[in-house]
């Protein structure tokens, strides 16, 4: 059942949800929605949009590094899968953390009057380690990583379980269960009872610790990742889908937008509004995330150098993305402009600025390389074979 050629879709889908960060983050100062940097002109109409991208957006990465570490367990023992991984993820969450996100800090507190004078005065708080927002210790958008350090390693039992040659079997027999249609289909109740037991309790926080919604939501959709993503049938159903999962999921979004979005008046308590809500927007996550894998694998799946130099420089892209958008975002929001215009200005000169530095700078030397979670030249000229 395990395919024997490289997905490149899945390359593509990866690709593209990372970049979506850009015009997201981009956005988020025009909205209602707190951030580091906020303009003074903010859109309901903008808010209720990024709300429905953040619904799915990350699930939807979530997943598709489950189905990252099934194919990298393919070729790795464990203990040097979990040695990448820690390198490649641990480092530069720490390097983000005490050299770029400091400057997300500075600009927010210089907004909102909590500092004055230059970020070299600033900066020395970073190593007093008080956590934000009291202190200027944070790991801000880093969380992503964070809970997939800890995904990683909660669950490597079950990692070293299906490595085991004898559950090899079992595991084909998961997954083989799994795609069949109407299993696909029902792997939406238990994204629909996560949201209705959890996201009223435990809000959104990314702090890990207490975040238990968020937490083992996006734990159970890297679980389908994992489980489903190595199997070609699920690509083939996605495929052959893919025209009614998008239907699935542009009827339950109008809902969803119709009900509660539009403008947004989210549930605050857990009666048959909520019920309603939870179903609609388990049904619209999942929907969205199988039709974009079924699109991608019908029109994304073919290499191109484009693809092997937005594949190395999709992280890197990642870690510096924020910090770029808020320092380029502080000046912006203080000119005299619309919002119509500082919006797609934020978005492209913060584009810009983070291809030159990527360009330029980061892909060039072995230490930069090491510290924004890249593969050294000869890594990657080995691993990325079509063979997965």
């Amino acid at each position: 059942m395990e395919t024997p050629q490289r997905l490149y879709h899945i390359d593509w889908i990866r690709i593209l949800a990372f970049l979506l960060l850009i015009m997201f983050h981009a956005s988020l100062p025009f909205t209602v929605f707190p951030w580091e940097v906020k303009d003074q002109d903010q859109s309901a109409a903008l808010s209720s949009v990024i709300w429905w991208l953040h619904q799915w957006r990350l699930p939807l990465l979530f997943f598709i590094s489950g189905a990252g570490i099934h194919f990298s367990l393919q070729r790795r023992t464990m203990v040097r899968f979990l040695g990448e991984r820690m390198a490649r993820l641990f480092l530069p969450l720490l390097f983000a953390m005490f050299f770029t996100i400091p400057v997300q800090v500075y600009v927010e507190f210089l907004q909102k009057g909590r500092f004055e004078g230059s970020y070299l005065d600033f900066y020395p708080a970073v190593w007093k380690m008080v956590p934000y927002p009291d202190g200027a210790l944070t790991w801000s958008h880093m969380w992503f990583v964070v809970y997939l350090i800890a995904f990683l390693l909660l669950l490597s039992p079950i990692w070293v379980f299906f490595r085991w040659k004898r559950m090899q079997p079992v595991k084909a027999m998961i997954s083989s269960f799994l795609t069949r249609p109407l299993c696909t289909a029902a792997m939406v109740l238990p994204l629909f009872f996560l949201q209705y037991t959890f996201s009223l309790r435990y809000p959104e926080t990314g702090s890990l610790i207490g975040d238990w919604f968020v937490f083992f939501f996006s734990m159970t959709v890297l679980l389908y990742g994992y489980f489903l993503g190595g199997n070609p049938r699920f690509w083939q159903f996605c495929e052959s889908q893919r025209r009614n999962l998008l239907l699935i999921s542009i009827t339950v979004t109008a809902a969803l937008f119709a009900g509660y979005w539009w403008p947004l008046r989210l549930p605050e308590q857990q009666d048959e509004r909520f019920l309603l809500y939870c179903a609609l927007n388990a049904v619209c996550i999942w929907s969205t995330i199988l039709s974009v894998c079924g699109f991608a694998a019908k029109y994304l799946n073919r290499d191109s150098r484009l693809r092997r130099y937005l594949n190395e420089a999709v992280f890197p892209f990642y870690i510096i993305h924020q910090t770029v958008i808020v320092a380029i975002g502080y000046g912006i929001v203080q000119t005299g402009l619309p919002a119509w215009i500082k919006l797609p200005a934020l978005a492209t000169l913060s584009f810009a600025v983070i291809l030159v530095l990527y360009h330029g700078i980061i892909r060039r030397t072995s230490i930069t390389r090491l510290l924004f979670g890249m593969k050294q030249r000869a890594q990657v000229q080995q691993n990325d074979r079509p063979a997965r």
